[in-house]
């Protein structure tokens, strides 16, 4: 029988979601838990696969087990991961259904602190020094739903068979300090949010225009793009099937 769980986690003590052979990742985490609780060995395939330090509020993935399990295996689970991963919902689904290449939907975002703000160090990229025009942001911020190639916002060693992406909602919210960049589509590319907010960020700053913008995506090369800002400010925040 094929189980999808929900969770959310705090990325700053992990090497990204997926497991690997020398440093910690949240996917071994759940792997381990998993597994005790059911004793027998569990993978659980998760709907994407963040960076080292991102968060995220909302993952789901999947696992197989011939065991029944109701909801109160969520507290078993949760009593074996470290505090910074918790699992809010278990569901038994249809034995095909991914947990990857069934969501439809993926969006993030990424929270920038217009000041300085000691509680918010692990979950913002904090500017101090420079004022940001937003509005031109948001305006440059438009263009990426007219593109689907954004090579120039990808890591350059990757082994994607494809750089389109389909970006349905790109947009900048101020509530006080806090400034969030939404961002959703169909996939995103290793390093893609993180690279578009540096390069918007340079928007803000004056530092390029809005048509600059465009010819950036336009040259699909990751050397015209800005800074990728820094990992803990991003969160993946919603998975869609």
């Amino acid at each position: 029988m094929r189980y999808f769980i929900e969770l959310s986690y705090h990325g700053k003590n992990y090497h990204g979601w997926q497991s690997q052979p020398d440093a910690i990742a949240v996917q071994e985490e759940i792997n381990k838990a998993v597994s005790i609780v059911l004793q027998e060995e569990i993978i659980v395939l998760g709907a994407g696969r963040t960076d080292t330090g991102v968060h995220a509020s909302q993952m789901f993935a999947h696992f197989d087990t011939d065991k029944v399990l109701d909801t109160n295996y969520i507290y078993k689970f949760n009593s074996v991961l470290p505090e910074d991963i918790v699992i809010y919902n278990i569901e038994k689904v249809a034995d095909d259904k991914h947990a990857r290449f069934d969501a439809l939907s993926r969006s993030y975002e990424y929270r920038i602190w217009l000041g300085r703000n000691p509680f918010m160090l692990d979950n913002t990229w904090q500017i101090y020094h420079q004022k940001l025009d937003v509005a031109a942001m948001n305006e440059a911020a438009l263009i990426l739903l007219e593109y689907e190639n954004f090579q120039a916002f990808s890591k350059v060693k990757t082994d994607v068979r494809t750089f389109n992406c389909d970006v349905t909602e790109a947009k900048w919210i101020q509530n006080g300090n806090e400034l969030t960049f939404h961002i959703s589509a169909n996939r995103f590319l290793r390093n893609m949010v993180r690279a578009i907010v540096g390069t918007l960020v340079d928007v803000g700053k004056h530092k390029i225009t809005k048509e600059d913008f465009r010819n950036i995506i336009l040259s699909r090369d990751r050397s015209n793009a800005g800074l990728s800002v820094p990992a803990k400010g991003l969160f993946l925040t919603k998975i869609t099937y």
